[in-house]
């Protein structure tokens, strides 16, 4: 099962939704218009809604009779509460789409709330994906990437902790037992051909597939 969760970032950095014509989506906030207008109803939809007019909550509101708008002070982002929502369909995918391309603390949030989520539930894929990026966290162990549609480039960053034992099979540029301290930017924009194995020892690892 894969869900998709939208929030309310510029329409122009969501991906191409129709992507995920299986999917059941849940909308965040102002998000969840969106979907309306992109003609999809969501599952779910959660938030404090401060960014919708009353008229817009009213036809939320409408959809969902049951409602339950979390308080504007709280400590959950609406993301959060979307990711916890999420995990109650027990999905083998999560894609958040909508986070990108506003403020940069709001991106920021949203990403440390993935790589929280993906540590609490190793057995579900968390991914952040925009128009031009996908994003998605690589614990250690070894793990099969196959290449995305248009998505050419491949970069990885250490998160939270520094990179041991990274070794990179199929790819352009090949490495094997490497680390990545933070800081370094020795292994940004590299290619994968088809199919390729990307291996960690320790550390926690961020991978970024782009667009040109």
């Amino acid at each position: 099962m894969i869900i998709v969760i939208t929030a309310g970032g510029p329409v122009q950095e969501l991906p191409d939704l129709a992507l995920w014509q299986e999917a059941d989506f849940i909308g965040v906030d102002a998000g969840t218009l969106v979907l309306l207008e992109k003609g999809i109803t969501p599952v779910a939809a959660v938030g404090d809604f401060d960014s919708v007019s009353s008229d817009e909550l009213k036809k939320i509101s409408s959809l969902f009779p049951g409602l339950q708008l979390a308080p504007a002070e709280k400590d959950e982002t609406d993301t959060e509460l979307a990711l916890k929502k999420a995990m109650t369909f027990q999905p083998e995918i999560v894609i958040v789409t909508g986070v990108t391309g506003g403020r940069l603390d709001h991106y920021m949030s949203a990403l440390h709330a993935i790589y929280s989520f993906q540590m609490k539930f190793p057995a579900t894929k968390f991914l952040l994906v925009n128009r031009q990026n996908r994003i998605r966290f690589l614990s250690p162990g070894k793990h099969v990437i196959k290449r995305g549609e248009d998505f050419r480039f491949v970069s990885f960053y250490p998160f939270a902790e520094a990179i041991r034992g990274l070794s990179l099979s199929n790819f352009k540029y090949e490495v094997l037992n490497e680390s990545i301290p933070f800081g370094s930017t020795r292994f940004i924009s590299n290619e994968l051909f088809s199919e390729g194995i990307v291996s960690i020892e320790e550390g926690s690892c961020i991978m970024i597939e782009s667009r040109d």
